[in-house]
């Protein structure tokens, strides 16, 4: 018998989360974000899950390989670019939309030796000090491209930094600060506009733009800490579920786990549950994260181990061995458990280990 431990991803909800995205848009192209594996979820599943995006947006000339030769033959955008020329040759091959975000990319295109002008989006750093142009640097790199005589049509786009907290003072550089910015450099440039990312189609309807870039709303994930995934209106796309196979009662002064760090109080109930951080759960989850045995909240107790948590049943006397165990996704929402690890939901799709087996339902 296998272990006990399952993945579900919900093609139904990945559709329904999409429509939301698209309602928010209000007519905007939609880019599906769906690097990672989207989010682990898998590029097969979410092209069937976003069939009805208008594009989808990756990291690598790998998935976007995969994408197409699973049948996706509607655009696709690269969100690092390139990363040498020869990769150029291949953004023609696939019929590739790239991000511009450096002057060496810039260089690589005004060399560029490929059967068709490359369409384009130039990156923009309006305060978020990772990839893109400066405003000091942007109309040199503008120019450039234009006059490469390679670039068909160019987008122009950015990324906030702090568009999931979007009142009061939250930093440096506040999305309104961000937008305010990109007017201005690219005020003299009649090229269309990329701005929003999850957090700012749902929470920013202001930011305007002709194409937006939703990534963790599609998974059912929260896009701020101040709105659960649920008020937008969005469904988990993945439940990671296992089973208790062991129980231990334990008395008061008793330890559990490797270092000892959850010592019993009173005579305690511990419940062994097939999942560990060789999974993907979070190795410092701290004693008190909640998991659902039976549909019934208990608390984390003890380290995270390689293959196994241990959680207390004290108060759950009917759970037993072969309890269900949900560790995240349906009645538990992902962010509430990422929250209380220290992280966010993001880390925890992605952190999906491969030894974990995956279902689906529709």
């Amino acid at each position: 018998m296998p272990r006990p431990i399952v993945a579900t991803i919900d093609i139904a909800a990945m559709r329904h989360n999409l429509s939301r995205a698209r309602q928010e848009a209000r007519g905007r192209f939609v880019w599906a974000v769906v690097k990672a594996n989207a989010y682990g979820h898998g590029i097969a599943r979410a092209l069937r899950g976003f069939a009805h995006a208008d594009g989808l947006a990756l990291l690598d000339l790998e998935e976007a390989r995969r994408a197409r030769a699973a049948g996706w033959i509607k655009p696709i955008l690269l969100l690092e670019g390139v990363f040498e020329s020869a990769d150029l040759a291949a953004c023609s091959e696939l019929d590739l939309t790239m991000v511009v975000h450096s002057p060496e990319q810039v260089g690589m295109i005004e060399h560029a030796r490929v059967g068709r002008r490359l369409p384009i989006h130039l990156k923009l750093n309006t305060g978020m000090n990772r990839l893109g142009f400066t405003a000091a640097r942007a109309e040199d790199a503008y120019r450039r491209l234009r006059a490469s005589g390679a670039v068909g049509e160019l987008t122009l786009m950015m990324h906030f930094a702090n568009a999931d907290r979007v009142r009061g003072v939250h930093g440096p550089v506040q999305a309104t600060e961000q937008i305010a910015e990109f007017a201005r450099v690219a005020a003299a440039w009649p090229e269309k506009r990329s701005l929003a990312n999850s957090a700012a189609l749902f929470l920013l309807p202001e930011v305007g733009g002709d194409s937006v870039r939703p990534g963790i709303s599609l998974y059912g994930g929260a896009t701020d800490e101040h709105h659960p995934a649920a008020s937008l209106g969005l469904r988990p796309a993945m439940v990671l579920e296992s089973r208790i196979i062991g129980v231990q009662t334990i008395e008061p002064g008793a330890a559990v786990g490797y270092g000892s760090r959850f010592v019993a109080g009173r005579r305690t109930r511990i419940g062994v549950v097939a999942c560990g951080y060789a999974d993907g759960y979070p190795r410092h989850a701290p004693d008190g994260t909640p998991v659902l045995v039976d549909g019934v909240r208990a608390p984390l107790a003890g380290r995270v181990s390689m293959d196994m948590i241990t959680v207390d049943l004290t108060e759950l006397p009917q759970a037993g061995v072969g309890s269900v165990v949900e560790l995240w996704g349906g009645r538990l929402p992902i962010d509430e458990v990422a929250n209380a690890a220290g992280t966010v939901g993001y880390e925890l799709m992605c952190a999906l280990a491969p030894r974990v087996p995956v279902a689906e339902v529709d």
